[in-house]
């Protein structure tokens, strides 16, 4: 439909024979120049964020202390959970690739408000400008965790404020965002491209959207609230002042569950985009999945009391809490069992890309067990609070949202530069992350189990080997990840021309030049069967 793939004069560095400046990157509404903008931004922020998580290790990796004292270890913990959740995971994959690859995929030459796209990245950056001020100002970084809660935010003398301000303010470019992908998935699909004809990407970013649309708000104000319980002593949260500090654990879980699977779906939706094109293979299911993601945003909405089982409620609230949370895992589960029959008697192409996929399936379904574990009564009662929470957070948010991120760079890396990556060096740091993941978080399971709280700064002579496992694998997991950037952006600079359609894929992004020029399509295609067709 396009130029060959090898031509490299619709590089995203390129317009017409010109090298890019940078106000031309500041100003450009392309949609996929503002995903190129987000990538290279939350890469930034991940290596950050990863250094903190690294250094909060090395404190851990023996009783006592070692490198900091517990204050900057609190306040690293703050920083890096902020980073991490709200400048990286959150925006993710939606803003990266729904951007890049979203328009493509239903066959449109853009997102539909192309100027509302740009100013969200704008407020992005003005979010993470907050964010990082919150941490060098007067009073010193928040040392309340990443998720304020009361009585800590509106008691803590550190630097509050502005941390949550930074947070209500992203929360506004994840909900544009949202309003864009709704709209420009309704309205700009390409004839004959019907609801059931449209790639599953675009499905799990449909879902994903109406969750940011809808729960961003309700945390929004939440914060709004702690701000004017510290500046006007109003009593929202804190019993001194009236207020009730359960109250904000239920709205701040109102969203953050669904945050969740803001954060999930759109990696389901890249996960099943490479096992049927790496198993050249139809995808099974194509409706059930679909559905399915529709399903987990919806009942995702209902179930963020299972974060409270120990704060204090009926014990009616309990059982109906913990029985919708055994519920949400149903759609879940439809996924995975779709993706292995869509690779069973498929013909597998082991590449990179799939590579991760596989490591998705294998975390994710050990972090979605372990979360039973908590969503039960009472084996919560045992295990909240504990470094096995720890664990299970990380094996589905970087286990999930992380390996699928690094799943999608490598699958889609040849269409957005052009170019290809080294795929041994490629499988060596693969193999680097995937033994240093486990290394690093699994013993987390082990320790929570025996007894190791969460968010301390010193622990008993019992958890040290489990600790000492723990900080090795962040080591061997930040080597892997050290090596895998290397490899892509070597490869961005100097690796082979790409052909148009590498992997072999289906879908429309694989139709058109490498890089794709930059209203995509010489003309807008027409859809006449469904996505996927490998027969």
């Amino acid at each position: 439909m396009q130029a060959d793939g090898n031509n490299l004069s619709g590089s995203y560095l390129m317009s017409g024979g010109k090298k890019k400046t940078l106000k031309m990157w500041l100003t450009s509404t392309d949609h996929k120049i503002i995903g190129l903008m987000y990538l290279y931004a939350i890469l930034v922020f991940f290596l950050v964020g990863a250094v903190l998580g690294i250094l909060m290790r090395t404190e851990l990796i023996k009783p006592g202390q070692d490198i900091m004292n517990p204050q900057a270890y609190n306040g690293m913990f703050t920083v890096h959970g902020v980073i991490m959740i709200f400048l990286v995971v959150i925006p993710g994959l939606a803003a990266v690739f729904g951007n890049l690859f979203m328009p493509i995929q239903i066959g449109a030459r853009d997102v539909a408000f192309p100027k509302l796209n740009l100013m969200s990245w704008y407020i992005y950056i003005v979010g993470a400008i907050l964010a990082i001020i919150s941490q060098f100002a007067r009073d010193g970084a928040p040392d309340t965790g990443w998720t304020f809660y009361a009585p800590y935010s509106t008691s803590s003398g550190t630097n509050v404020v502005f941390g949550v301000f930074a947070a209500f303010v992203l929360g506004f470019s994840s909900i544009l965002t949202g309003l864009n992908f709704i709209v420009t998935i309704h309205r700009m699909r390409a004839p004959g491209m019907t609801w059931f004809r449209m790639p599953l990407f675009p499905w799990s970013l449909y879902a994903t959207a109406w969750i940011q649309v809808l729960a961003t708000p309700i945390v929004g104000i939440t914060l709004l609230m702690i701000i004017a319980e510290r500046w006007f002593k109003i009593g929202f949260f804190d019993p001194a002042l009236g207020g009730d500090p359960i109250l904000y654990q239920h709205l701040f879980w109102i969203y953050s569950h669904p945050a969740v699977y803001i954060m999930i779906l759109p990696a389901m939706g890249v996960i099943t985009e490479i096992i049927p094109t790496f198993a050249q293979k139809r995808v099974f299911g194509y409706k059930a999945i679909a559905i399915s993601s529709l399903a987990i945003a919806g009942v995702g909405y209902l179930v963020w009391g299972h974060h409270m089982y120990t704060s204090g409620m009926s014990d009616f609230s309990r059982i109906f809490f913990s029985l919708l949370t055994f519920i949400v895992a149903v759609p879940s589960a439809i996924k995975v069992f779709n993706w292995i029959s869509t690779l069973y008697k498929g013909s597998i192409d082991l590449k990179p890309p799939l590579l991760y996929a596989l490591a998705f399936m294998f975390l994710f379904m050990i972090g979605g067990l372990t979360g039973l574990i908590l969503g039960s009564l009472g084996t919560d009662v045992h295990v909240h609070d504990t470094a096995f929470v720890v664990a299970h957070f990380h094996y589905i948010i970087f286990g999930g949202m992380g390996f699928a991120f690094f799943a999608a760079m490598h699958y889609w890396f040849p269409k957005i530069y052009g170019r290809m990556y080294n795929i041994r060096w490629a499988n060596i740091s693969f193999v680097f992350t995937i033994v240093g993941f486990n290394l690093l978080y699994f013993p987390l399971f082990v320790i929570g189990l025996q007894g190791m709280p969460r968010r301390y700064f010193d622990y008993l002579e019992q958890f040290q080997l489990g600790h000492f496992l723990s900080t090795m694998g962040a080591y061997v997991l930040g080597i892997g990840i050290t090596m895998m950037i290397y490899n892509l952006a070597k490869g961005a600079r100097t690796g082979d021309p790409a052909p148009m359609n590498p992997w072999g894929g289906k879908t429309l992004e694989w139709t058109i030049s490498s890089p794709p020029t930059t209203e995509n399509f010489d003309e807008i295609p027409t859809i006449t069967e469904q996505p996927y067709n490998y027969e």
